[in-house]
This record gives structure tokens, C-alpha cells and sequence, in this order.
């Protein structure tokens, strides 16, 4: 099977995050897209995320429509700071015959050596990259030329719609008691409502 990971802080998945999964799924006739929401993140400010059991309801109402998705809790269920390297680490043990790939959005290219165990973890997955031409076009084409020749590193590209939705936005939107329709699936939006999440102090992230 070919199988890809999407990860993030899901805070909450959005519109965005599905349309962008969906279209790579089918662009690379994918059999499976795990959604990985992120424990205590080594880059982030942890404090103002939505508590983990939440972000995953959130994220299991919704998937529940597309039989090609799936959820896994193991960056909430690990201690302490995770790290994409113990992740992918985890899956091949469970995927152990199938192509793991991962998904990153092209501004993770220039920061991705200093992911932790960065050179093993480029041996033990492929990565996707989505792209967008034109933005920035002339600095990722170098810096992807770059990262082949240091590590032989190489990327699946797949040009995703550009979808300008953000989980920042929707958590000041719902602070500031505006709409979130479609933003997010209507069961998401009514789950957001029915626990009174974002209601608070606006969070950042």
C-alpha cells in the first residue's frame, strides 16, 4: 500500500486541510492518508493548544465520510516533545511492507535539517511536497536542488489548490462570534459550538 501522513496541530482541521489531502490522495492514487495531530511540538508554543482529545474528536467527525482516511493518536498519546522521526519510526513497525510517505507544504523545505534524526528520517520515508508555481517558485526549485545533492533527498511534487483557510482564523472568528460555515464541515462546526472551544482568549499557532 501506499500510504501518506498529514500532520499538525489540527487546531481545528479545517476545509483546507481536507481539500488538500483529498487532492493528493487521488494525484498519487494514494490507498490511505493518516492524519497525525501533533503532541507538545519541538518548534511551537504548546500552551494555548486545544487539549488532544478534542482536536482528535474534532478530527475523527471530520473524516468519518471518506473511507480512505484515517486518524492515529500516537504524537497525543507520546510523553513529552515529539518529533517526526519517532513518528515515522512508529508507522513503519505498523506499515511494515508499504511506502510511507509525508506530506510538507514547501516552506518546510527550508527548515527541514534541523528536524531532529533529519538524515534517518530520510531514509525511511518519501516525501511530498506541495507546490505551488509561481510563489516563490525560483528560491524552492534551488533549495530543492540543494537538498538533493547534500542528501540525496527527492520530492513527489503535487501542485494542491491553493486554499487560504487558516486555524488561526478560525479560532478569532469564533472569538469574535463570527461565522465559521464553511470553513470547516458542518459537524465540526457544530462540535466547535457544542463545547465552546475558541470562545476565549484568542490563541496563537
Amino acid at each position: 500500500m501506499k500510504i501518506a501522513v498529514m500532520g499538525g496541530t489540527f487546531d481545528p482541521i479545517h476545509n483546507g486541510h481536507l481539500i488538500v489531502a483529498e487532492y493528493v490522495r487521488t494525484s498519487l492514487k494514494l490507498d490511505k492518508v493518516v492524519f497525525i495531530p501533533s503532541g507538545v511540538h519541538p518548534f511551537k508554543n504548546n500552551k494555548n493548544i486545544t487539549e488532544g482529545k478534542k482536536r482528535l474528536d474534532i478530527l475523527s467527525l471530520a473524516i468519518k465520510s471518506n473511507e480512505y482516511f484515517d486518524i492515529s493518536a500516537m504524537e497525543i498519546n507520546r510523553e513529552g516533545i515529539t518529533y517526526t522521526i519517532d513518528t515515522i519510526k512508529e508507522l513503519k513497525k505498523i506499515y511494515k511492507e508499504d511506502e510511507v510517505y509525508f506530506i510538507i507544504g514547501s516552506d518546510i523545505i527550508f527548515e527541514i535539517e534541523k528536524w531532529k534524526g533529519f538524515e534517518e528520517l530520510v531514509g525511511l520515508c518519501k516525501f511530498i511536497l506541495l507546490y505551488r508555481p509561481g510563489k516563490n517558485e525560483d528560491k524552492i526549485e534551488n533549495r530543492i536542488e540543494e537538498l538533493k545533492k547534500l542528501y540525496g533527498l527527492e520530492f513527489t511534487r503535487v501542485e494542491a489548490p491553493l486554499i487560504e483557510i487558516s486555524s488561526t482564523e478560525i479560532r478569532e472568528r469564533v472569538k469574535e462570534d463570527l461565522s465559521i460555515k464553511y470553513l470547516v464541515p458542518e459537524i465540526v462546526e457544530d462540535y466547535i459550538y457544542k463545547h465552546k472551544l475558541y470562545s476565549g482568549e484568542i490563541v496563537n499557532g
